[in-house]
């Protein structure tokens, strides 16, 4: 599995992955900018990140859309009690990606930097945000 691959599994699933990053891919080398682009790596990275992003906005409507047609007029959805994997599938795709690359692929935030095209003190704000926000969802 590339690289590619395994940061779009753990931003969308390993379900998606591999869809995720030939969209990304596709539509970048597809772009007449492409050679003209000087961190090529990190635009990949940061369109791979972009389309997980329009994947998981697209899934939540469809479901949303989907509970909204189960469900009996009035009668108000039951929300369980998240476990640690919907805590992280409620952060933001940006958070899940500093995540998911500092614990997963035990990378520093300077490289973590480098293959977003963001700076390091972004990357470490991202991840203390999604601690913060996985501490919240936990601890309820």
């Amino acid at each position: 599995m590339g690289e590619l691959t395994r940061f779009a599994s753990g931003l969308v699933g390993p379900w998606e992955a591999e869809d995720v990053v030939a969209e990304a891919c596709l539509k970048a080398f597809a772009s007449p900018k492409w050679n003209a682009i000087t961190h090529q790596r990190a635009y990949l990275y940061r369109s791979v990140m972009n389309h997980a992003r329009m994947r998981r906005r697209a899934s939540l409507r469809r479901r949303t859309r989907e509970a909204r047609a189960a469900r009996p007029e009035g009668e108000f959805p039951i929300e369980l009690d998240p476990d640690v994997l919907d805590a992280v599938k409620r952060l933001s795709v940006r958070q899940r990606a500093v995540t998911f690359l500092t614990y997963w692929e035990d990378l520093r935030p300077v490289d973590i930097a480098a293959r977003l095209g963001i700076s390091a003190g972004s990357v470490r704000r991202h991840l203390h945000r999604a601690h913060v926000r996985l501490r919240e969802v936990i601890d309820d």
